[in-house]
């Protein structure tokens, strides 16, 4: 296997993974391409047409919330990327039926992995106001609902506080961490953490939230369900897909601070039906262990 690229430079990214395909094509069997709906939809159009002309088989791997607006928005560019695939891979029954909806047929589930092993599930019994949010810091995601959800929780819940773990993007930790310092809110920003770093800080808080304005199925929200975090998370894109709400975790409108704190709040103030949502989630991400993800992707490759 080969991969590209790590390049912060989008142009030579770009570069890396059109040289990549060019000197490797008559040696590779399949391209595996991770595609989104933001700028990065241009780099999985182009290597498409790279593995086009070199008639190389393609599988593009759906990311993102904003895909469905790709369709409509690029409807040539989406064709050319989508139609002439080998095959689509939709990690949610949400792209599934977008895709369907717009005409492709060759497209099927095989959701989004993690490793089980390296996410030790925490059983609590009981509950505290310490929120966790992990994600990069870009206005789609909307990290300052977090932070509004905490102030309001502040009044009734003086021990509560907020971590959040996640890279800068355009601006959006800066505001939130200027918001938190002129409210004197507790807000511990420690940046971007490897996966087994914040696995390990988890144990320190005992909810986890999810604030997008867009989004399909993200590994962040399926990381915490192992974990044990109950999920308090804006019913947007694909996460009625993956959250059975007030069953495996909670959901909210989005953009919607005084919901979004009354789910906390409920979750506070009824310790046993966190704990079984908290179960029932855990359970049902086994369903995302690699071991079973595996087999389906043999099958395809196959």
């Amino acid at each position: 296997m080969r991969k590209a690229s790590n390049k912060n430079n989008k142009a030579l990214r770009l570069i890396e993974m059109l040289g990549l395909i060019a000197k490797h094509h008559k040696e590779t069997d399949v391209v595996i391409i991770d595609t989104y709906g933001a700028m990065n939809f241009y780099y999985a159009y182009l290597v498409a047409k790279a593995c086009q002309i070199y008639k190389l088989d393609y599988i593009p791997i759906l990311h993102g919330g904003n895909l469905p607006e790709r369709l409509s928005d690029n409807r040539f560019l989406s064709k050319s990327l989508f139609g002439k695939a080998k095959m689509n891979v939709a990690p949610s029954l949400f792209l599934y039926n977008i895709f369907k909806e717009a005409g492709f047929e060759n497209i099927q589930i095989i959701p989004n992995s993690i490793e089980l092993k390296k996410y030790p599930f925490k059983e609590r019994q009981s509950f505290q106001p310490k929120l966790l949010w992990v994600r990069r810091f870009q206005g789609r995601y909307n990290p300052m609902l977090a932070v509004k959800v905490l102030e309001q929780l502040l009044p009734e819940y003086p021990t509560a506080e907020l971590c959040m773990v996640g890279p800068e993007k355009d601006g959006s930790m800066q505001k939130c961490h200027d918001y938190a310092a002129k409210h004197q809110l507790p807000v511990k920003f420690p940046g971007k953490l490897k996966k087994r770093e914040w696995a390990g800080l988890s144990v320190d808080y005992d909810i986890f939230l999810n604030t997008t304005n867009i989004d399909n199925t993200p590994i962040s929200v399926i990381e915490s369900m192992a974990l044990g975090l109950p999920v308090v998370s804006t019913n947007v894109g694909g996460m009625h897909f993956l959250i059975d709400d007030n069953k495996d975790g909670l959901l909210v409108p989005a953009k919607d601070a005084a919901a979004m704190t009354a789910a906390v709040k409920q979750l506070l103030e009824d310790p046993a039906k966190a704990r079984e949502i908290a179960l029932q989630a855990h359970k049902k991400v086994q369903n995302f262990d690699w071991e079973v993800v595996k087999e389906k992707w043999n099958q395809l490759l196959e």
